[in-house]
């Protein structure tokens, strides 16, 4: 199974659960929260394996690129979150949050096999 589909599906099922036991408006607020983090992460990943098989010795100028894109996707997205839709912050931040800590966990998890498997052997 792909990481992608992993966390997708990580992510569904654990909103599913906020769903069943919290009710439709917090589990929506908590979706929002959920979907900055799980875009970030996905395309990350994408970005990252992509040039890792391409291009391994530039991955590290990606990745810092894609951190600065990354910090201010976040300050935009929970601006226009807040502002812009009915979200109670407290759902929210507590979805992003969480949300945020466990798939970058998952992605640093995936990351590491990657490069652990990726690796050339010396000549």
């Amino acid at each position: 199974m792909s990481p992608v589909t992993v966390m997708v599906g990580m992510s569904a099922a654990s909103w599913l659960v906020v769903l069943a036991l919290a009710g439709r408006q917090v589990a929506f607020d908590v979706l929002l929260g959920m979907l900055g983090p799980l875009a970030a992460v996905i395309g990350t990943w994408v970005l990252v394996e992509r040039r890792f098989r391409q291009r391994p010795e530039t991955l590290s100028s990606v990745m810092a690129g894609a951190f600065a894109i990354k910090l201010v996707f976040f300050g935009v997205y929970v601006a226009a979150v807040i502002l812009l839709v009915s979200v109670r912050p407290v759902p929210f931040a507590a979805g992003f949050a969480s949300y945020f800590i466990a798939l970058y966990a998952v992605e640093a998890i995936y990351l590491r096999r990657l490069f652990a498997g990726g690796a050339r052997p010396a000549r």
